[in-house]
């Protein structure tokens, strides 16, 4: 669906110059629903995306319907993608989302190719495909269609709760083809959660959605990403976003600690400096001041914290695609993503890991994520 008499014209992409290299720019469209937000309508030229991979695993397929995310989280990998169209990482990536219209069409040519041989295909694992835009453009429905008609597995990772709209297509869609849906859900503090991600649906309205997954009779994974240090990785926190997780009835859960890479970091840390200054120092010193990824000791703990956790909650963990990023699938043998290295992430402390953590009324050097275990009042990390 496109909105009409709204178009603002193409020929306001001076302001924007980078979208001038988007000869297949159809308009550019600004609605009162969506407040400072302008959606650039193009006709994609392709719509299957190969992500390259290593060893066993070559490349995965993604398909992005969209360029940009509503959904606005801080922390978001994604943002550098922007920097192409010369548009910033920060508040264009929130702002100025591209809407491929005509996404599905283009997928089901190709699909229909002699050389597609129906390898499992990955959405929500760059921008989210159940952004709030998606209510008006309805891309969805015609991309699970053509990818269930072509006998294609996928998969869905999204924070978007509407997904919902769309249960009923995707369960008739698993009679078919092996389907595998996520939700991601990091943050179980409202306020924190409404800071970091300010266009998402509440974490409670996520959990309702995982929910109504299993209603309709289907698997759903929790993607719990980003584990941010000093934040949301308390015994409190973990514990708790894993209660929830399992009341809602998600079938596994995955976990990774915050990764800031390139223009992903500068805009996190100028969110840090302005919501939780205290944190700074340690954010550059002991975590993310030379690297994009949390240290292997950090990691190593947080596994020693989280495991034992996912136990007691009777949760099974879930696997990731090492290659797209998203749930694995059904369709691809289990030992296929179990290579050496592939699951680091989520198994750096190995089985049985935590089980000497202390009580919570005391907080030992073991319970502190390394390097902290020297400060003078760490219980008000706590």
């Amino acid at each position: 669906m496109r909105w009409s008499g709204q178009e603002l014209g193409v020929d306001q992409v001076d302001a924007l110059p980078g979208l001038a290299r988007l000869n297949n720019l159809v308009r550019s469209v600004q609605t009162p629903e969506f407040a400072g937000v302008t959606f650039h309508e193009v006709l994609a030229k392709s719509a299957l995306n190969r992500v390259p991979g290593q060893s066993m695993m070559p490349f995965g397929w993604t398909i992005n319907p969209y360029r940009g995310c509503s959904h606005a989280c801080v922390y978001c990998f994604a943002r550098p993608t922007h920097s192409y169209l010369d548009l910033d990482a920060g508040d264009d990536f929130d702002r100025q989302i591209i809407v491929k219209v005509n996404v599905a069409e283009v997928l089901r040519r190709e699909l229909a190719r002699p050389s597609w041989r129906h390898e499992p295909v990955a959405l929500g694992t760059n921008t989210d495909p159940y952004q709030r835009a998606e209510g008006r453009y309805a891309l969805m429905p015609g991309i699970v269609e053509a990818l269930t008609t072509s006998g294609t597995p996928f998969s869905i990772l999204t924070k978007g709760t509407l997904l919902r709209r769309d249960l009923p297509l995707i369960a008739a869609a698993a009679e078919h083809v092996p389907v595998d849906l996520a939700m991601s859900i990091a943050i179980h503090d409202d306020e924190l959660q409404q800071s970091l991600e300010p266009g998402t649906p509440s974490t409670r309205a996520r959990l309702a959605t995982v929910s109504a997954v299993r209603e309709a009779g289907l698997d759903c994974a929790v993607f719990l990403m980003p584990v941010l240090p000093l934040l949301t990785d308390t015994r409190t926190h973990l514990d708790e976003a894993l209660r929830q997780v399992k009341a809602a009835g998600a079938t596994s859960v995955l976990y990774a600690a915050l990764h800031l890479r390139g223009a992903v970091k500068p805009w996190f840390m100028q969110w840090l400096e302005r919501e939780h200054p205290e944190l700074v120092p340690k954010y550059r010193s002991m975590y993310y001041g030379n690297n994009a990824y949390a240290p292997k000791d950090y990691r190593r703990w947080l596994a020693q914290r989280i495991h034992p956790l996912i136990r007691a909650h009777g949760l099974e963990r879930g696997i990731e695609d090492p290659v797209t990023g998203g749930v694995k699938s059904k369709a691809e043998p289990r030992d296929r993503w179990t290579r050496p290295g592939a699951a680091a992430r989520t198994n750096a402390a190995g089985p049985g890991a935590g089980a000497r953590a202390g009580p919570e009324s005391t907080t030992s050097a073991l319970e502190l994520p390394p390097g902290l275990g020297a400060l003078a009042d760490p219980a008000a990390l706590f």
